[in-house]
């Protein structure tokens, strides 16, 4: 496995910490933490796919204290938790082992393209009337508990083992609008989604090798910071935050994608 190179000064050391904590508020109310965190460790020298995997390192540990939080202050929806993580845990995965081989490029070119759509999405008045103070009930027919919720984890987590940034954004907005979660609640239950599909790609990165030990962890130390914070404003002040955190994730997204699929 590969170690701490002698490249990353102390300088960029402390940038990438405070990259990590920003991540980490971003990623526990609304998703997107790899937004920063991939273009951050391009910047400071690392190989695109050294810094995809560096991210899932990062991310994954760093998740837990925001699932911690959500778990704790009863937020998460369990009913649609058993059907979906098991195809988190393979989409991410195989997501994972693709990028190992193909130019993702194409697949940024298509994100792109769909992002304003899921702007628009989060700004739509939202018909149902639960109180974001306490977890939505899961009212789903059988065909989409265990045919819906599996095909959507599997194409978002796909999509975040093959690339990234924005996955917890998207599921979001999948959850509140395909299974009518008040946005607190679908918050809380898309971590436990995406810390499986975390953990999916994880295992890919870490058997190619493309992970980078001694610089993960004081960068999962500020990560965990960073969630903690994070997830604790979201219960705080509730789906208007939450509103705006996922807008702000999904610009950053389109604009990080526009300079690097468009531009470069």
């Amino acid at each position: 496995m590969a170690c701490l190179g002698n490249d990353i000064t102390l300088w960029i050391l402390m940038a990438l910490m405070i990259s990590a904590l920003a991540a980490g508020f971003i990623d526990s109310v609304a998703g997107g933490g790899g937004l920063i965190l991939v273009p951050s460790f391009i910047l400071a020298g690392l190989p695109p796919q050294l810094a995809l995997g560096q991210e899932k390192m990062v991310s994954t540990i760093g998740t837990i204290a925001a699932i911690y939080n959500f778990i704790r202050n009863k937020r998460v929806v369990w009913g649609a938790i058993l059907t979906g993580i098991p195809f988190g845990l393979l989409g991410s995965y195989l997501g994972a082992k693709a990028i190992l081989y193909f130019n993702p490029e194409t697949i940024g070119k298509i994100i792109l393209l769909m992002l304003p759509v899921g702007i628009l999405l989060s700004f739509i008045p939202k018909k149902n009337k639960t109180d974001s103070s306490t977890t939505s009930p899961l009212h789903v027919n059988n065909m989409v508990l265990w045919v819906g919720i599996p095909l959507t984890i599997f194409i978002i987590s796909f999509y975040d083992g093959f690339f990234g940034p924005g996955t917890g954004s998207f599921l979001i907005l999948a959850l509140h609008y395909l299974l009518r979660f008040d946005l607190v609640a679908a918050s809380a239950t898309s971590k436990l989604f995406n810390f499986s599909s975390n953990v999916g790609a994880l295992i890919a990165f870490l058997i190619s090798g493309n992970i980078l030990f001694m610089l993960a962890i004081p960068l999962v130390i500020c990560n965990i910071l960073g969630n903690y914070i994070g997830s604790n404003s979201a219960m705080k002040y509730g789906p208007v935050m939450i509103k705006r955190v996922i807008s702000l994730s999904l610009a950053l997204l389109m604009c990080s994608l526009g300079y690097q699929f468009l531009f470069r």
